[in-house]
């Protein structure tokens, strides 16, 4: 009997950083499943019911904890806050606007060690149905 984890969701307070350096608290949610192994998806509350979803490179958020990396609609860096503490800074840019929300490296760094648990790194391509995405695809 297998009782392995399938998925990992870890919520956050993060800070949305404004254009004036003014940073807002907003709640947000981690989740990876081992269904799509090579991806993260962002949940962002702001006070509607209906949050945000932002979905970008497992890899990506794991190589921003230690350097800057990202091209397109994501960036993640590494950064200390006004307090001297390790943080994560996420860029997400859209045709509507952009965000940049500042994390705890340390929170992010726990989410991904349990992600990685689920499926390790280097091993996400044997956890892909690929007939399954391909006819979701052309249905």
């Amino acid at each position: 009997m297998d009782i392995a984890p399938v998925s990992v969701t870890r919520t956050l307070t993060l800070e949305l950083i404004d254009a004036t350096g003014t940073a807002t608290t907003l709640a947000a949610e981690l989740f990876y499943d081992k269904s799509d192994p090579y991806a993260v998806a962002a949940y962002f509350r702001s006070g509607d019911d209906i949050p945000v979803r932002w979905v970008f490179a497992r890899d990506l958020l794991a190589e921003g904890l230690y350097e800057p990396t990202g091209d397109g609609d994501v960036h993640v860096w590494p950064c200390l806050d006004a307090r001297g503490r390790a943080v994560v800074i996420i860029e997400l840019s859209s045709p509507d606007g952009e965000a940049l929300l500042q994390a705890s490296s340390a929170e992010v760094c726990e989410f991904l060690l349990r992600a990685e648990a689920v499926v390790p790194k280097g091993t996400e391509a044997a956890h892909l149905d690929v007939d399954n995405a391909l006819a979701r695809l052309f249905s």
